[in-house]
C-alpha cells in the first residue's frame, strides 16, 4: 500500500475517532442539563462517560434511571384514602399539643415525630412492643415459630432469599401454611430474588403461595431498573407480629459461610398498632408488583389492642420519591443529639449533609462513635467508607471496626432516648436509590439496650485511631481516592 493509501486509512480512522468522542460528548451535554440528580452523582457519570466512551452511557442507561420522576405507586392514593383520616387526626393532635407522651424524654423529640408525621405520613403510635434480634439463629427461629402460629395470612417481603437451608426451609414453611388454608404472599427483589430456582417458584404456587417479583425484566439477563433494588425486608403475621431488620434470608445470616464468618446484623419483632404501618408498606409494594389493591380488607388490620407502651413510627424512602424521608431522619437524629450518637452500618458513604451533620455533633461535644465491618463484602464501597470514616476523625469522632465476622446492622442511637433500626444503610445508595423501610423507636429501654450492644460490640473491635489511619500505605490511599470518586455511583 501506497504512503498516500495509508494516510488516507489513518485519517478516515482519526474522523471515526473523532465523531465518536463528538457523539459522547454530546451524551454527556445531555446527562448534564437534562438530569435532575444530584449534581455530584451527575458529574462522577460524566466522568464515567469521558473515561469510558461508549461502554459509559450503557452503563448509565441500565444503572442511572431517574425514577423520581415517575409515579411508581399509584396505589399511594389508596393508603391515603384508608389511613388519610387518621393522619389528619394525629396531626391536629400535634398541633393542639394535646398529646401525651408515654416516656417524658420523647417529648424532646417532638418535632422530629412531626416532621415524619407531615412529610411522609408517617404514624406516631405509642402501644408497641419490641423484641431485638442480633443473632440470626435466634431471629429466623423466632420468625419460623411464628409463621408456624399464623392463621389468616402471611406477608414476605425479603431483598435477597438464597437457595440454601435456611431459605428453603422459610420457603418450605409458607408451601405447608398455604396448603393448611393460610393466605401467604411472597415478594421478592428480582436481583435479590435470582437465587430461588423456577421449580420452587411453581412449587409454591401450586401449594397455594402467591409469589411476585419487585422490578422483574421481560428480558433475560438486561433490566432497565437494575440499579434501583427493593432493600426492604419485612414480614407481617396475622396483622398482629411484624418483624423489620437487616437479615436477609440464607444460610450466611446465620454464620454458616466460612469466607464471611459470623453475622452480626440487627432485626426487630414488632407487636402493637406499628404493625399497620408495616402491613401498609408491604400493600403498597405487593400493589406495584402485582396492581393488586389490598388496602380495603379489614381482616388485614386487625385491632391490636394495647400491646405495649413503646412509641414508635415507620418510614419509608425510594427513588419514587424526592424528599429522601429516611435521611432526612438520621440527618434530624443527628441534629437532635446532644450527648451520644452510636451508629453501626455496614456502609458508610454519607453525602454532604449527614457529614456536615456529624461534624458539627462531634465539634460540639457530642460523643459520636461508629463500628463498621472490618472486612469488605463490595471493595469499592469499603474503601469509600474507610475514607468517609478517616474524614471524621480528626474531628473526633470515635471510629471502629468489627473484628468478630461481619458488621450488616443498621443502627443508629441518639442520647440513649430515640433510635432507628432497619434496611437503609448510611450510603448514597440507600439514601437515594434503593427502597427501604426503618423502624423509629422512641423509647429509652429499647434506646439503652441498643446501646449497650454496641458497647458489647466493642469488645470484638479495634478502635481506628487517627495515628493508624495516617500510617495506611499507597495502595490504600488510591483505593480511597477512587472510591470516593465513584462513591455517588456505589
Amino acid at each position: 500500500m501506497t504512503y498516500g493509501g495509508n494516510m488516507i486509512n489513518f485519517m478516515n480512522f482519526m474522523s471515526s475517532i473523532s465523531v465518536f468522542y463528538f457523539i459522547n460528548i454530546i451524551l454527556a451535554l445531555v446527562i448534564i442539563f437534562l438530569e435532575r440528580k444530584d449534581p455530584t452523582a451527575t458529574l462522577a457519570w460524566v466522568l464515567v462517560l469521558l473515561v469510558f466512551p461508549g461502554v459509559g452511557f450503557i452503563l448509565y442507561l441500565l444503572l442511572s434511571q431517574n425514577f423520581s420522576r415517575k409515579k411508581l405507586f399509584t396505589m399511594k392514593i389508596y393508603a391515603k384514602k384508608t389511613f388519610g383520616d387518621y393522619i389528619k387526626f394525629q396531626e391536629e393532635l400535634f398541633n393542639s399539643g394535646a398529646l401525651v407522651f408515654n416516656d417524658k424524654k420523647v417529648e424532646a423529640y417532638k418535632n422530629m415525630i412531626k416532621m415524619n408525621l407531615f412529610s411522609n405520613k408517617s404514624s406516631y403510635t405509642q402501644n408497641n412492643d419490641v423484641e431485638i434480634f442480633t443473632d440470626g439463629k435466634e431471629k429466623f427461629y423466632e420468625l419460623f415459630q411464628c409463621m408456624e402460629k399464623a392463621k389468616n395470612h402471611i406477608h414476605v417481603e425479603y431483598y435477597i432469599i438464597k437457595n440454601d437451608n435456611i431459605g428453603n426451609r422459610m420457603l418450605n414453611l409458607l408451601a405447608k401454611k398455604a396448603e393448611e388454608g393460610v393466605e401467604v404472599r411472597l415478594l421478592y427483589d428480582s436481583l435479590g430474588g435470582r437465587f430461588i430456582p423456577k421449580e420452587t417458584i411453581i412449587r409454591l404456587k401450586e401449594a397455594g403461595v402467591k409469589v411476585a417479583a419487585f422490578f422483574s425484566s421481560s428480558l433475560p439477563f438486561f433490566n432497565f431498573k437494575i440499579n434501583y433494588r427493593n432493600h426492604r425486608k419485612i414480614v407481617v403475621i396475622d396483622g398482629e407480629i411484624g418483624f423489620i431488620g437487616g437479615f436477609n434470608v440464607g444460610d450466611e445470616y446465620i454464620g454458616l459461610n466460612k469466607e464471611i464468618g459470623y453475622w452480626r446484623d440487627t432485626h426487630i419483632k414488632i407487636t402493637g398498632d406499628a404493625v399497620i404501618d408495616l402491613q401498609t408498606r408491604f400493600f403498597l409494594d405487593w400493589g406495584h408488583a402485582t396492581k393488586e389493591d389490598m388496602m380495603y380488607r379489614p381482616k388485614y388490620f386487625p385491632d391490636s389492642g394495647n400491646s405495649g407502651n413503646v412509641g414508635m413510627q415507620i418510614i419509608s424512602s425510594g427513588p419514587d420519591r424526592v424528599d429522601e424521608a429516611i435521611k432526612r431522619n438520621y440527618v434530624k437524629m443527628i441534629n437532635s443529639a446532644k450527648d451520644s450518637i452510636c451508629i453501626q452500618t455496614p456502609y458508610f458513604v454519607p453525602d454532604a449533609s449527614v457529614l456536615e451533620a456529624l461534624k458539627i455533633a462531634a465539634s460540639s461535644g457530642v460523643d459520636v462513635r461508629i463500628m463498621i465491618p472490618c472486612k469488605p463484602d463490595h471493595p469499592f464501597v469499603y474503601w469509600a467508607t474507610y475514607w468517609y470514616c478517616g474524614e471524621l476523625l480528626q474531628y473526633g469522632v470515635k471510629v471502629y471496626t468489627y473484628e468478630n465476622g461481619f458488621l450488616h446492622a443498621k443502627t443508629l442511637v441518639v442520647d440513649g432516648v430515640v433510635s432507628s433500626v432497619g434496611t437503609a444503610n448510611f450510603d448514597f445508595r440507600s439514601f437515594k436509590l434503593n427502597f427501604e423501610c426503618n423502624a423509629v423507636i422512641y423509647d429509652t429501654k429499647i434506646a439503652n439496650i441498643l446501646k449497650e450492644t454496641f458497647f458489647e460490640d466493642l469488645n470484638f473491635s479495634l478502635e481506628l485511631t487517627r495515628e493508624l489511619y495516617l500510617e495506611r500505605g499507597i495502595l490504600i490511599k488510591f483505593k480511597e481516592s477512587v472510591s470516593r470518586l465513584l462513591s455517588p455511583l456505589l
